[in-house]
């Protein structure tokens, strides 16, 4: 999504009102930091438009450009999630600066015009909106509204898209959707059928359902158990354990833990080709590079 502002003149004017019940508003708001680029090749609109978001919370300047060529830059080393762009500027113009950019990756783009000519342009981008500047407070709360709402989406995308590649790449069938893996729970991906794992405590002997399993961690020569909240303890190694389990629903994804790919909420992509996954009871859990790699040859 690509926004467009306007404003009525050659400089960016703020009303020093506007800071606090903005921040008010955006307090209560989406949590999550957006990194934001200014680009302008007027150094006073710049500072006046850093000045002016200091005060949103949920917004951190990363960077700020004269001109395009510096834009295309910053928008590569910072990865910045939103970009004040103006569009008229020597050089490359920002219009330019947004034909240069992956589609996949590109930062949501607010347009910055002196002209309203321009708006126009802005829209055959794609902008889904422009904002005629001096910004009264609840158009401007409207368009960062505008950019909350992008960026999660954008976000939940993402996450689902890396959720179902994780589910692909484990259970060696290609999942497309959510709604496809809600099918395929008791069908597609079960390759054998639903088994109980025996743990010897003593004499005592105690039956789980796998599918009840949420995760598995090694501790030397013995085995943590985690199932609807209760840890059982067995002797075994990591190696044995893994010969007695459905490997349909539960793979081993680090020297030490083993998860149900089913209790799999969320997927965060970590350094070195690792990732971090959220479970369903909020457990967090490292799919080691190893075993990311290993997992594909199940495809």
């Amino acid at each position: 999504m690509i926004l467009a502002a306007t404003v009525r003149s050659d400089k960016l004017y703020f009303r020093n009102t506007l800071g606090t019940g903005i921040s008010k508003t955006l307090a209560a708001g989406n949590p999550h930091i957006l990194k934001t680029l200014i680009v302008d090749d007027e150094s006073l609109a710049r500072r006046g438009l850093a000045h002016r978001l200091k005060n949103v919370p949920d917004i951190e300047i990363v960077g700020q450009a004269q001109n395009g060529r510096e834009a295309l830059k910053l928008i590569k080393e910072k990865k910045p999630d939103l970009v004040f762009l103006d569009i008229q500027m020597p050089g490359i113009s920002g219009f330019q600066v947004v034909k240069q950019l992956d589609v996949e990756t590109m930062p949501i783009i607010l347009f910055l015009t002196a002209y309203d000519e321009y708006a126009v342009q802005a829209f055959e981008v794609n902008a889904l909106d422009y904002i005629l500047k001096p910004i009264d407070e609840e158009r401007l709360n409207q368009v960062l509204e505008k950019v909350r709402a992008d960026y999660n989406q954008k976000r939940a995308l993402r996450q689902k898209r890396q959720l179902l590649e994780l589910v692909s790449q484990i259970s060696g069938e290609k999942i497309s959707s959510l709604a496809e893996l809600e099918g395929k729970k008791g069908a597609g991906l079960v390759h054998k059928e639903p088994s109980r794992l025996a743990i010897r405590d003593g004499g005592k002997t105690t039956w789980v359902d796998q599918s009840d399993i949420e995760w598995i961690d090694a501790a030397g020569d013995y085995m943590c158990v985690q199932a609807q909240g209760t840890t059982y303890i067995m002797r075994k190694t990591m190696k044995e354990l893994e010969k007695e389990l459905d490997d349909s629903i539960l793979q081993r994804i680090h020297r030490s833990t083993i998860i149900n790919i089913t209790q799999v909420k969320e997927m965060e992509s970590h350094i070195n080709g690792e990732y971090f996954l959220t479970l369903n009871s909020g457990h967090r859990v490292k799919l080691s590079r190893t075993y990311k790699d290993k997992l594909k040859l199940f495809r």
